[in-house]
């Protein structure tokens, strides 16, 4: 069935518009794919699923995302599982406000969809891979986008111009269900300007995109999360257009028009923070 990359993701802007009385939040963001990604190599084989990270077998006590998907996929093919085995070479770091496990749930799904369902409609896969995850339908279509609802109300954008990312994860993760929970107690002080990032993103404006980065997680942070604010300083210090905290977190990203900046950004950051990522923005994917 062959291999597929599986891109990671930054939100270019983040807003918490409330609590959905199905238990989720209503979102508004603008998400981004980047070229920093795992690699997914999707198979049949005989017998049942089965999954292998960076060579291990994975024997989880629950079944993964992956095997989620998969059972999906079939479901609304009306067809029985055959055995699929699936091999993750991570490299998106894990609990990151990144995307990399649903990231991989879409690369599995768009990999099924090719070998026994090409004309399954983009939009029927995007419907499976809400089923599993809130981020896996725009995984599954990437570029940039406004994502509405859950996540998956998704609005092609103009692409991000040409430019050069640097993403820095601290050594910790930040649990998302602690800042929701926040969210229902928070008025922000500052909200995105999404309007006018869709305007600076028409125009191919990157200083005027850049300027308008927002990401109301962060207001939430408790102390403990400072080093968020450490890193982004230092990724203006270092020549950052500006900076900003991807998802729930903890990873930061700069944006950079000078791919020597960028590069250099990146190097001076590696000393401190092993999890440092040099990337650049990547369109939407042909499914």
């Amino acid at each position: 069935m062959g291999t597929q990359q599986a891109l990671a993701k930054v939100n270019l802007a983040l807003d918490i518009l409330g609590a959905r009385p199905d238990g989720y939040h209503e979102l508004r963001m603008v998400m981004q794919t980047v070229s920093l990604h795992d690699t997914v190599s999707v198979q049949e084989t005989e017998g049942d699923f089965t999954l292998h990270v960076d060579g291990e077998s994975f024997r989880p006590g629950e079944t993964s995302m992956e095997e989620r998907a998969a059972e999906a996929f079939f479901r609304a093919v009306g067809r029985s599982m055959p055995g699929i085995s699936v091999t993750l070479k991570k490299r998106i770091p894990a609990y990151a406000g990144l995307g990399g496990g649903s990231a991989d749930v879409a690369a599995v799904l768009r990999s099924l969809r090719q070998q026994y369902c090409p004309d399954m409609p983009e939009a029927e896969l995007e419907r499976i891979g809400l089923t599993v995850g809130s981020d896996v339908p725009f995984c599954i279509r990437g570029g940039t986008a406004l994502a509405a609802g859950r996540g998956e109300r998704l609005t092609d954008l103009p692409p991000l111009p040409p430019c050069w990312l640097v993403l820095c994860k601290p050594s910790f993760g930040i649990p998302t269900p602690e800042l929701f929970a926040l969210a229902d107690t928070r008025q922000y002080l500052r909200r995105p300007d999404i309007e006018g990032m869709h305007l600076a993103l028409r125009q191919g404006y990157l200083e005027g995109i850049a300027a308008k980065l927002c990401n109301v997680f962060e207001e939430l942070l408790p102390p403990q999360y400072k080093e968020v604010f450490v890193i982004k300083e230092r990724l203006l210090t270092l020549g950052a257009l500006n900076a900003s905290m991807s998802g729930s977190g903890p990873t930061v990203f700069g944006i950079f028009r000078s791919q020597e900046t960028a590069e250099r950004a990146a190097q001076a950051l590696e000393r401190e923070y092993t999890k440092t990522y040099l990337a650049e923005p990547v369109g939407k994917f042909q499914v």
